[in-house]
């Protein structure tokens, strides 16, 4: 048939349905002026769309006593893509379809209760009392700040002693916000690399509109000023790290086959003072197939000492040690091992079961030795810490020969300091820390060799504001900083629960609300289960927007996640991201089951990879929940690997180009598994344009199909800065506070 056949085609059955179906007349029009003008020519595509419509009015046609026949909708092929053109970033065409759906989100949703919220979730987002995330150089700590007065962001520096005040005295090394004015630019800080030693001078990245590529530009921090002639480098996805005060390591894909098919740096260049970089020696390669390369400097050793990493895949590195002409001597462990060394002590902690010296060690074990001995070839490991069903291991960080290692032990988060030495290692538990919440450590000193043992300890939970906590060595811990309350926690209650999966797993999760069940409670389930990142209850706006009003917040602690270790986040890594999902369907199930509330009243949300997440309950468990919010989701499982930010991303979710894998993978891709006539839950899907990690055309994709089934479906599109990126404190908040605005309307909760 052609093109305007299938116009007219099209426009026929618009009108034919206009006239069966009188009130339908403005959604089947806007459906066909939506998806006809852009499939026209597709005969499948063009029949998949007109199939969608007129399923989606099947009980409405039956209703009338006409006979129906249901014209099989689905997509024959998963290629057969009828909304391929909504994945075009910023085409004039999909621009206006985003206009328009941003329009009526609004013109829904954005009532005088959404403009409150969304303005006082701004003023917390731009507050200048919250708590800064301090490292320290030398005797000087360092923050880089943004409110609402300096939305790019100020370079600041302070002292310990003023930082332990109510009101610290910063000394502003660089304002970014006057930068941009001055040089025209949009800057986005991206970091520094401030040189050891003398700490006075930096290599600063800064970003034109945060995308990953950035300018290297050499800072004097004692004139605060760029240095004249200094080191430069054009916008790349570049990173440097000092050599010496004239000589940099360069990481760059600049110049002639230097990057890697990522686009990263697949070489080590030693890029001297006043020389072209291109034309930099180089010193250490991988091959173009690999991801990228890395290079330090090991200021602890004798001697000028280099540590190399080659990263040929997420989970497989390979590392040497050398010096400025290149690697020498490999680390001789295992590609997905990390191994982390100070002051003459090394551990590693392998991510999959290691043979060696006549023993085996589980993943996630904590292994010790002295280095000396490790490189004299000794390959007798102290066990400092094992893995257990509920022991987890977190995090680790050396300072001044101290090892903190934070872990969960049977829901308790516990940090230990390890101090070795040639009788063994000795062991002191920290005490005198909240019990409850999410807790980070960190050394304290950027630069390991001039540090004095001080740890930071971040603690946040949903109910008391984040805590800054200082650990010296042979003091107990000192708080040091907290944030301002920025909601009435009163009468809230923190407790734990679990419930069974499918596969009779136990799934734990954290709720925090009224101390009373009433079985109506509106409730907000929250989960991610990727990349072995763990969640626990504690966002400003969850605390200001849904419990200070009544409300219950959940977290489920679902398999992919990193709350109890590498199992736990491998059991949800590919074909288990079914489970994962399953574990979530569970949580909510188990919150009716134990008369917290109804599954009407509970809404749903995620983002990024727990978009994935929250697409599959509306395909898969649509009955368990009363709406959704799916915000910078993964939903086209098909296609997400040709995405922008996806690179590593396959032993996560699986390949879709293997057959294999995507037989696993068809079955969890929402965009796919959507059909007419089911009870879905109403659903917001909510997007940054210029995301570096998630493309808008899932979530565009998802909504228009959606929308084209009849399905109570909302779209809204951010257009500038990231969701969560302070540069933008009155657009973050409008698109958080709509996200809330939409789930309290439609579990029907007039707070």
């Amino acid at each position: 048939m052609t093109d305007s056949g299938l116009r007219r085609l099209a426009a026929a059955l618009a009108r034919h349905a206009g006239r069966m179906l009188p009130k339908a007349r403005g959604q089947w029009a806007a459906a066909m002026e939506h998806e006809v003008g852009h499939i026209a020519g597709d005969a499948e595509a063009l029949r998949w769309a007109f199939g969608c419509v007129i399923a989606s009015y099947k009980e409405r046609i039956t209703a009338m006593g006409i006979r129906y026949a249901d014209p099989g909708p689905t997509i024959a092929s998963p290629d057969a893509d009828p909304f391929l053109w909504l994945e075009e970033i910023d085409g004039a065409r999909v621009l206006a379809w985003v206009e328009e759906q941003n329009a009526a989100t609004l013109a829904r949703f954005g009532d005088a209760s959404f403009a409150a919220d969304r303005d006082a979730l701004a003023a917390v987002m731009g507050r200048t009392d919250r708590l800064p995330r301090v490292i320290r150089y030398g005797t000087r700590l360092f923050d880089f700040w943004t409110d609402a007065t300096h939305p790019h962001g100020i370079w600041r520096t302070t002292s310990l002693d003023s930082f332990r005040t109510d009101a610290p005295d910063w000394d502003v090394l660089l304002d970014l916000d006057a930068l941009a004015a001055t040089e025209g630019e949009d800057w986005i800080w991206k970091g520094a690399s401030v040189l050891p030693g003398s700490f006075d001078r930096a290599i600063l990245k800064l970003s034109r509109g945060n995308t990953d590529a950035v300018v290297l530009r050499e800072f004097d921090l004692t004139a605060r000023a760029f240095v004249p002639g200094g080191f430069h480098l054009p916008e790349s996805k570049s990173w440097s790290n000092w050599l010496d005060r004239d000589t940099l390591l360069l990481m760059s894909p600049l110049g002639d086959g230097m990057a890697t098919h990522k686009g990263l740096s697949r070489t080590v260049r030693r890029w001297h003072r006043g020389t072209d970089p291109l034309a930099a020696p180089v010193i250490f390669e991988t091959g173009p197939e690999s991801l990228d390369v890395w290079a330090d400097v090991d200021r602890e050793a004798e001697g000028e000492s280099l540590v190399f990493l080659e990263r040929r895949a997420p989970v497989d590195e390979s590392g040497w040690a050398g010096d400025r002409d290149g690697p020498k001597v490999p680390w001789g462990i295992p590609k997905d091992t990390r191994g982390h060394w100070s002051r003459g002590w090394m551990v590693v902690i392998p991510q999959s079961a290691w043979t060696v010296g006549g023993e085996t060690y589980e993943a996630d074990t904590v292994m010790g030795i002295s280095l000396a001995a490790y490189r004299a070839g000794d390959r007798r490991f102290t066990r400092l810490w094992e893995p257990g069903p509920s022991r987890a291991f977190h995090e680790r960080q050396w300072a001044a020969g101290r090892l903190l290692l934070l872990s969960i032990d049977d829901r308790e988060t516990v940090i230990d300091i390890l101090t070795p030495s040639e009788s063994g290692w000795a062991r002191e538990r920290v005490t005198g820390l909240p019990e409850q919440g999410a807790m980070s450590i960190c050394r304290l000193d950027v630069q390991e060799e001039d540090s004095n043992g001080d740890f930071l300890v971040h603690i946040q939970n949903a109910l008391t504001p984040p805590s800054l906590f200082l650990l010296s060595p042979g003091r107990a811990p000192e708080l040091i900083s907290q944030a301002p309350r920025t909601f009435d926690a009163a009468g809230l209650a923190y407790s734990y629960h679990e419930t069974a999966s499918t596969d009779g797993t136990r799934i734990p999760y954290i709720q925090v609300g009224p101390k009373a069940a009433t079985g109506d409670a509106p409730v907000h389930l929250y989960g991610y289960g990727a990349f072995g990142i763990s969640q626990v209850p504690g966002s400003a706006a969850i605390g200001k927007l849904w419990l200070q009003r009544g409300g219950t917040c959940v977290v489920a602690q679902i398999r992919g996640g990193g709350e109890f270790g590498l199992t736990w986040r491998d059991a949800g890594r590919g074909k288990g991201k079914r489970l994962a999902q399953d574990d979530f369907a569970a949580v909510a199930a188990d919150l009716v089951r134990r008369g917290v509330t109804r599954s009407e009243r509970i809404a749903g949300e995620s983002q990024g990879p727990g978009g994935m997440l929250i697409a599959n309950m509306l395909t898969r468990y649509p009955e368990r929940l009363g709406a959704l919010v799916c915000s910078k989701p993964i939903i086209d499982m098909r296609r997400y690997s040709k995405f922008r930010g996806k690179a590593g991303a396959s032993p996560e979710f699986g390949d879709p180009d293997k057959p294999e894998d995507w037989a696993f993978l068809a079955p969890m891709s929402a965009y796919h598994a959507a059909v007419p006539g089911r009870s879905y839950p109403p659903i917001l899907l909510a997007v940054n344009r210029h995301d570096r990690n998630f493309h808008p055309a899932h979530a565009r994709k998802m909504a228009a199909k959606l929308q084209a089934m009849g399905y109570d479906a909302w779209y809204y599109e951010v257009a500038a800065a990231e969701p969560g990126d302070a540069t933008e404190p009155d657009r973050n908040a409008t698109f958080v506070a709509l996200g809330f605005a939409f789930l309290r309307r439609k579990i029907g909760w007039d707070a």
